[in-house]
């Protein structure tokens, strides 16, 4: 008789995955413990994108009213963005502050993002005496700021600023659409995406996009070559100064 030893062996089991945790208000309570109120999280969307601005948003949610379902915007779908967007409003004390594509331009991305969220906490109606902010940089705040990396599926506080900054700059990218037909900001919110990359490669960039960011100096340099300074060789050695350098050497041998 044959036994068919495979039925003697366990089934294995795939393990699974554990949800990520959601972010919670731990971290607030226990600074309110010890006295320490008004806490403001503060987040920023839109450093990647290659179009428009940056957005940050600073919020100070009230313990006894926080809306159900916060959680890092990058977690949730875009209608449930927008429903936690107006519970937010309705509820806590929420500011907003934008840093142009100039300003991207002028001081780069990481400096105008940190400029706009601090704004974003002086902006808010009572002064936090602690600030979270997502990341790995501090703010220069007049109260204590601490910076949490993932602060956006951790802190709740960053959590509801990361939905204000996310769904605030989603609507002036809508807006810039209808502006500017053809590059589809409507869909993918300037971020360089194929779709994105193509429109940029046949139509050019616009004055929203960031100058300095690969693709739109490459499709700059194709559009509008004009608007590119050359850069100069410092290795080339040019005819003029050739000739200035053979005139020194014979003056300096017509002095011996």
């Amino acid at each position: 008789m044959i036994r068919d030893k495979s039925a003697r062996k366990p089934v294995k089991e795939t393990p699974k995955r554990a949800a990520p945790a959601k972010a919670s208000f731990r971290r607030e309570r226990a600074l309110i413990k010890r006295g320490v109120w008004p806490i403001a999280g503060c987040d920023e969307a839109g450093r990647g994108p290659l179009a428009g601005p940056v957005v940050a948003a600073a919020v100070i949610l009230d313990p006894d009213r926080i809306p159900r379902g916060i959680d890092d915007s990058k977690r949730l779908t875009a209608e449930e963005r927008e429903k936690l967007f107006d519970k937010i409003c309705a509820t806590a004390q929420v500011s907003v502050a934008v840093a142009s594509r100039s300003r991207i331009d002028r001081d780069n991305i990481l400096r105008a993002s940190l400029w706009a969220l601090k704004r974003a906490v002086v902006a808010l109606p009572d002064a936090p005496r602690h600030v979270f902010v997502d990341g790995r940089d501090r703010l220069d705040t007049a109260c204590d700021c601490e910076a949490v990396i993932g602060g956006d599926g951790i802190v709740l506080s960053i959590a509801a600023a990361s939905i204000i900054a996310k769904v605030t700059r989603d609507r002036l990218m809508c807006a810039l659409a209808q502006d500017c037909p053809g590059y589809g900001f409507e869909q993918h919110k300037g971020y360089a995406v194929p779709e994105h990359l193509d429109a940029l490669d046949r139509l050019g960039p616009t004055i929203h996009h960031r100058s300095f960011f690969a693709p739109v100096a490459a499709a700059r340099a194709k559009h509008m070559p004009w608007t590119v300074e050359p850069v100069r060789d410092l290795f080339a050695v040019t005819e003029l100064e050739v000739q200035v350098e053979a005139s020194v050497e014979i003056d300096a041998s017509a002095g011996l």
